[in-house]
């Protein structure tokens, strides 16, 4: 099977504020491999540990197209975040008992990344001081409702509500009118993670090659993975490659990628102390193109928004770089958000590809008839805590083991699929449109239309589950 290679995305600011460590040559003649790992992100880099965690003799090769961290995972918002908000959605398939242990899972996941950099000195600027989802418009209030009560069957209460005028208090915003806070979360700089796991793999002894994009992979006992410098023979392959997985039709029909874009401030100083943001809460609002908002240690704001661009055939295309219309929206939402702001504000403006499933749940498993071509995809903007988990599960199904997280409800399981194109394309567009209008007129205080509202039920799930 051919994958289709794409251009290298440009910088974000996390990206170029963070030295990048040597560089691991691209890959030059043939190499041999236990196990290949297609993608240097936060996905690829934990399975990576993990096989070398459980069998410190196996040899794993990491392939990655750009730099460690060139994609979704070095561009992302930093959010760790835990699976709470998204019970509803594991209980649809789940056991209670499945879905308590994933929702304890993803959270013990934010303290270990914590204490993984505190064990391997790395500077990701970890701060676990929670997570604040609100509601920026009545229609939204007590949108959590249903989370609540589904995390309250299962015996857990990992939400407490938090009182109007607190909220606004806490979160330096007149626009905020209702919310819970959820403790347990935490935000990174998400490239300085990587470069510090990247740091990590390559002391325990994983290859590491950059530059090198796997142009072919050839199915067999071993695989053969094709590229311009060499090839690598593989006994088993992970695929981590996040939106860039739609270049397989068999992965394409399970998810979809839309673009998320994020601004940052310059540093604010006194500013951010006059507007109260103090507790280095990060921040999400009700909506389904959701807005995210967190600090930096640098006493910035860096303001992201779900904007949800696709593009034709699932080409990861300059919109998941740096989308100038969805950068607008995101700005316009920023300034919404904190009017005693400006536009000069605003330094820094980049896009990334989320690989959207329709729960926002991700997908874990073998390719039909190659079991041993592994892959997880459908991280879907959340991806950097579950990636944790992602790695321990694609882990042990490379190694054959027979544990918790090879028979974790998260492999193989059914989900709905995306239509083919020209009516993914198309209608996606459609869809995002009606979205698009519905929230505007409801944060005006105004009935969405009929139509806006029918069509926004066929969009994707956001961020959280919504009651």
């Amino acid at each position: 099977m051919k994958l289709r290679i794409s251009k290298p995305l440009k910088r974000s600011y996390w990206q170029d504020s963070v030295p990048a460590g040597v560089p691991c040559t691209p890959l030059a003649g043939e190499a041999r491999a236990d196990v290949a790992v297609i993608g240097g992100g936060f996905v690829g880099l934990w399975t990576a540990l993990a096989i070398r965690q459980h069998e410190p003799d196996c040899r794993v090769v990491v392939l990655e197209q750009d730099i460690c961290g060139g994609g979704a995972s070095g561009r992302n918002g930093g959010f760790v975040m835990s699976w709470w908000p998204k019970i509803a959605s594991l209980r649809a398939f789940c056991s209670a008992d499945q879905a308590l242990f994933l929702g304890r899972a993803a959270e013990s996941a934010i303290s270990e990344i914590g204490e993984f950099c505190r064990e391997n000195a790395i500077d990701a600027h970890f701060v676990q001081n929670g997570w604040l989802w609100t509601a920026t418009t009545p229609a939204h209030v007590d949108s959590w409702d249903g989370t609540l009560k589904a995390c309250a069957a299962l015996g857990v209460t990992p939400f407490q509500r938090v009182e109007a005028e607190a909220l606004r208090r806490r979160t330096g915003s007149p626009t905020h009118l209702a919310g819970v806070f959820e403790a347990s979360n935490a935000t990174v700089q998400p490239f300085a993670l990587v470069q510090g796991m990247r740091r990590v793999a390559l002391q325990a002894g994983v290859a590491i090659h950059e530059d090198t994009a796997v142009r072919r992979i050839l199915p067999g006992a071993p695989v053969r993975l094709e590229t311009a410098g060499g090839t690598v023979l593989a006994d088993r392959v992970v695929l981590a490659t996040n939106a860039w997985a739609a270049a397989i039709p068999e992965l394409a029909r399970l998810f979809t990628p839309v673009n998320s874009s994020i601004v940052v401030t310059r540093p604010l100083g006194a500013q951010l102390d006059r507007i109260g943001w103090t507790g280095g809460e990060s921040i999400t609002d009700s909506q389904l193109l959701v807005d995210y908002y967190r600090t930096t240690r640098e006493g910035r704001i860096a303001f992201g928004k779900g904007t949800g661009a696709l593009s034709w055939g699932s080409a990861i295309d300059g919109r998941f770089s740096e989308d100038a219309d969805s950068i607008a929206l995101t700005r316009a939402d920023l300034l919404a958000t904190y009017p005693m702001l400006d536009q000069g504000a605003i330094s820094h403006g980049w896009s990334g590809p989320i690989d959207r499933t329709y729960d926002s749940l991700p997908v874990l498993g073998h390719l039909k008839h190659h079991p041993n071509i592994l892959y997880g995809i459908g991280w879907s903007g959340n991806g950097v805590g579950p990636s944790r988990l992602g790695g321990r599960i694609l882990a042990s199904l490379a190694l054959g083991r027979d544990d918790e997280w090879a028979r974790s409800p998260l492999v193989g399981r059914r989900c709905k699929a995306f239509p083919p194109e020209p009516f993914r394309y198309l209608g996606g567009r459609m869809v995002r449109q009606a979205v698009i209008r519905k929230e505007r007129a409801e944060l005006r205080g105004r009935a969405p239309a009929m139509l806006d509202r029918l069509l926004a039920r066929l969009a994707p799930a956001g961020l959280e589950d919504k009651s």
